[in-house]
């Protein structure tokens, strides 16, 4: 549907003051310091992740190595969307407007709508964070105190938060010191 006049009647008399409603404080791609955006060609994209191995034992002198299995653990798919959003002017609505230039102002309008929505679908992973509706690729959601380990050997740790509220889980990792 375009916007027509009868939607702008004041913007069609003399004596308006001002405009306004149409700029607020905008904010920076604050998704960009949580996220990495790539690029695809594809409808989706999938993750898969490797289980890895458990701790390695000690080996005695003679004795022959341990072996471990790995396997794929659970996949993650990721379906692009298509965001879209467009406006229509009369061709009598920017002809009989007094006070500015129609299409340049909503144009500004949808730029922010566009960069608002990438901010919102963003800040939803972390918004649902808790919430069991909103589960990853090993089927539960982000801060879960439950997310599934294959390997008995191998622990995850907990980052923050408490027992209760947890905050982020961490797959341990093995370190050596080498002289």
């Amino acid at each position: 549907m375009a916007i027509s006049r009868s939607q702008l009647a004041k913007e069609l008399e003399p004596g308006l003051n001002a405009l306004f409603g149409m700029e607020y404080n905008r904010y920076d791609d604050e998704h960009a310091e949580i996220f990495d955006t790539e690029t695809s060609d594809r409808a989706f994209e999938e993750e898969v992740m490797l289980s890895g191995f458990g701790n390695a034992p000690t080996k005695t002198e003679g004795a022959g190595v341990s072996f471990d299995d790995a396997n794929e653990a659970y996949t993650a798919r990721y379906t692009h969307e298509t965001v879209a959003l467009a406006f229509a002017l009369t061709e009598e609505a920017i002809e009989d407007n007094l006070y500015d230039r129609l299409g340049a102002r909503y144009t500004k309008a949808l730029a922010r709508s566009m960069a608002h929505s990438k901010q919102v679908k963003a800040a939803a992973v972390l918004n649902n964070a808790f919430n069991a509706a909103f589960t990853g690729g090993d089927g539960v959601e982000l801060c879960s105190a439950v997310h599934p380990e294959r390997n008995p050997n191998k622990c995850l740790v907990l980052i923050g938060g408490s027992s209760s509220a947890p905050f982020l889980f961490l797959d341990c990792c093995v370190l050596f010191a080498y002289p």
